[in-house]
C-alpha cells in the first residue's frame, strides 16, 4: 500500500494505491474506493544479477591492487514517508548534531520531524517550504 498526498486546484487529496494487477488499479480518494483503469499494465520489476568482473591483473598473471578511493563523509538525509515540507530549521552552513530536528514534513495530517542522522554541517539543502517530497527523496546534505 502506498499513500500520497495531491493539492489540485487548492483542494488536498490524500490517496492510497491498495493493489494494482494488470492495467486496473484499486485505489482510495479521501476514503472512497475507485478502481482505475491504466493504458498500460504496470510494470514488474524484474530482479537481474550480474557477476562481479574479474580483478585486473598484470602481464604475469598477478592481481593488480588497487587504493579505494577516499570515502566521503557527506550523506543525504532521506525522506522516510511522502509528504509536505511544512518547516526547514537549518541553513547552509549550520553546524548540526545527530539527533537534533532539521526541519518538518507533514504526511498523512501528521506532522513529522526529521532529525540530522549525523554530526557535521549542512553542505545543502535540495528542498523548500511547501515542496511535496516522495519517499527516499534528498532533504539535506549533511558533511
Amino acid at each position: 500500500m502506498k499513500h500520497f498526498k495531491y493539492t489540485i486546484n487548492g483542494n488536498i487529496y490524500s490517496v492510497t494505491v491498495n493493489k494494482v494487477e494488470d492495467t486496473v488499479a484499486e485505489v482510495e480518494v479521501n476514503g472512497t474506493p475507485y478502481q482505475v483503469a491504466m493504458d498500460k499494465p504496470a510494470k514488474k520489476h524484474v530482479v537481474t544479477i550480474k557477476r562481479p568482473a574479474q580483478a585486473p591483473t598484470t602481464s604475469s598473471g598477478t592481481p593488480l591492487v588497487s587504493r579505494p578511493a577516499a570515502a566521503s563523509t557527506a550523506k543525504a538525509v532521506k525522506s522516510p514517508l511522502p509528504g509536505i515540507i511544512l518547516s526547514i530549521d537549518c541553513k547552509v552552513g549550520d553546524t548540526v548534531k545527530k539527533g537534533q530536528k532539521i526541519l518538518v514534513l507533514e504526511a498523512m495530517k501528521m506532522e513529522n520531524t526529521i532529525p540530522a542522522d549525523q554530526n557535521g554541517t549542512i553542505v545543502e539543502i535540495k528542498v523548500s517550504k511547501g515542496d511535496a517530497v516522495l519517499e527516499g527523496a534528498e532533504l539535506v546534505i549533511i558533511k
